[in-house]
């Protein structure tokens, strides 16, 4: 078996992503050849990756690029791996432009995996169903977002709730000294807030500081780490100055290793607007720390009874979300939520759906 991965970008900006398919790809059979290609973007540490080096307007047929969309859709199919069987396709951006290629292939498999919500067209549906279903597999990395996805698609869609082997990312985590020691951080007992994600909007980090900065009033020992870089940077630190916080709010920008360096913190904070489902929460509570996040499905689905939730964009209500998990025990909310996510059943879960993708006819 060969497989082919092929993902929409390259770039700290699609990490997440990128570390779900490799997940996936852990699974494929030990012997199985593996390409990868990346649509736009480059590679980064070093990954071998075939860059096609497409703009956004080429890839989606906009304008003029419209045209010269079976030109380019004919360069996919020459330049396909000899031999391939399976093809893991990176969301519905990528399924738009490759399965038109695929569908004169059936002896090759196609396998969409959904990272987040997306919006679908009655095109997107056509294109779906002309394969049959032993040609192609649609997952989706929540319960909460397969559902939606069938709901629209009226075709099953397998939950990939994507996972890490728990034993394996404890021990590389750093220790809380080694991991503040890091990023700079006191070690005094003061308080630390981290949070990790792109700096856009949709990540909720400018309610976040709101809420900090009513917290920090009364608590002037605390600090918040927002790890990430993104075009909301420049709003981002001017926020920062405004409401006074120079000195207690930091923005380090993207760390590779920053999967490492959970334990510098007390609590993580999740404010997304949205997620498909969102790796932060897990790798957290795996290394040991619990998570404060917005009031999303597709958090209750991780963690019920045993979350502490705030309503998205409501910085007063994330302020007493805060302040109460300043003053709670962090060790017993971490053991709570911990057995509510249960990692080490969840990566066999994972593992097994994985599988299950590149063996199924």
């Amino acid at each position: 078996m060969s497989i082919l991965n092929i993902m929409w970008a390259g770039g700290s900006a699609f990490a997440s992503v990128q570390k779900v398919h490799q997940q996936i790809l852990s699974h494929a059979l030990s012997r199985a050849p593996i390409d990868t290609w990346l649509l736009q973007g480059s590679a980064e540490g070093g990954e071998p990756a075939r860059e096609w080096k497409l703009s956004s307007a080429r890839l989606k047929g906009r304008h003029v690029w419209k045209l010269m969309m079976p030109w380019m859709r004919a360069r996919f199919e020459k330049a396909l791996p000899d031999g391939v069987e399976v093809v893991l396709l990176d969301g519905i951006g990528v399924a738009r432009v490759m399965l038109p290629v695929l569908k004169r292939l059936p002896q090759v498999r196609a396998v969409v995996v959904f990272h987040g919500a997306t919006r679908l067209r009655r095109a997107d549906q056509q294109l779906f169903e002309q394969f049959p279903a032993v040609q192609l597999t649609l997952a989706a990395v929540s319960q909460t977002l397969a559902d939606s996805l069938e709901r629209y698609l009226q075709r099953p869609v397998a939950v990939l709730r994507s996972a890490f082997d728990p034993v394996a990312f404890r021990a590389a985590a750093l220790s809380r000294e080694e991991a503040r020691s890091r990023l700079s951080l006191p070690l005094e007992d003061a308080p630390v807030l981290g949070a990790v994600g792109r700096l856009v909007d949709g990540k909720g980090f400018g309610c976040l500081l709101e809420a900090f900065a009513n917290v920090s009033a009364k608590q002037p020992g605390a600090r918040l780490v927002i790890l990430g870089e993104g075009p909301a940077r420049p709003a981002l630190e001017a926020r920062i100055e405004q409401l006074g916080l120079q000195g207690k709010v930091s923005l380090p920008g993207h760390l590779s290793d920053a999967a490492t360096l959970y334990r510098a913190f007390d609590w993580v904070a999740i404010p997304s607007t949205q997620e498909g489902l969102g790796l932060i929460l897990q790798e957290a509570v795996m290394a040991g720390v619990p998570v404060l996040t917005s009031e999303l499905a597709v958090f209750r689905e991780q963690l019920a009874d045993a979350g502490w939730y705030a309503p998205s964009e409501d910085a007063e209500a994330w302020a007493g979300l805060m302040a109460r998990a300043f003053a709670a025990s962090a060790t017993a909310v971490v053991e709570a939520q911990s057995q509510a996510l249960a990692p080490e059943q969840a990566w066999k879960d994972f593992s097994e759906t994985s599988q299950r993708l590149f063996s199924c006819r």
